[in-house]
């Protein structure tokens, strides 16, 4: 079986998220440059001038804290796509069935999963996107054929025909209820 990262389309779903993650990276280094220049802009203005603009510093503390977040966020999804390029060179697709619990809690039943069988557990995952059109669209695959493969000790990848990304989640345990 060929490991899913020799899968054109998960090839294609990887760059998507390398992508999405260059641009967020970008647009924050772009936001933090702007909100410097507009700082030293000020500073200048108001030295040459003796003239104070009301509310100037607020928006440069604004557009460098944002433009930080978005630096944030870009590397994140930069690492994320690395460690799952990485992960999905050595493992195959595990085909299956997407059950969802909540709003993002997910369960992955296996190919071959029976769940008559008490021994037969399925992939209890959490997603680490908080995005909420990610997450929606998680959510309507409910019942449908995925595909998901581990990458990483408590991490899987999943991705289905028409998500047109991937998607990641990490393994959660089996809550227990104590017997009153």
């Amino acid at each position: 079986v060929p490991p899913a990262a020799e899968d054109p389309q998960t090839r294609a779903d990887l760059d998507a998220h390398q992508a999405g993650g260059l641009r967020w990276l970008a647009g924050g280094v772009i936001t933090v440059v702007l909100g410097v220049l507009l700082g030293v802009a000020v500073v200048t203005l108001a030295q040459n001038s003796d003239r104070r603009i009301p509310g100037v510093g607020l928006l440069v503390v604004t557009l460098v804290l944002l433009g930080s977040v978005g630096v944030v966020v870009g590397t994140g999804a930069l690492l994320r796509a690395h460690r799952w390029r990485r992960g999905l060179a050595t493992t195959p697709w595990q085909s299956g069935r997407l059950r969802i619990a909540g709003p993002a809690v997910l369960a992955f039943e296996p190919e071959g999963y029976d769940e008559l069988d008490p021994d037969d557990e399925p992939v209890r995952l959490r997603l680490l996107s908080t995005a909420v059109w990610r997450t929606r669209a998680v959510q309507r695959m409910d019942g449908a054929e995925v595909r998901a493969a581990p990458v990483g000790p408590g991490e899987w990848v999943l991705t289905a025909d028409g998500l047109d990304t991937v998607v990641g989640a990490r393994t959660v345990g089996r809550r227990t209820r104590a017997n009153p």
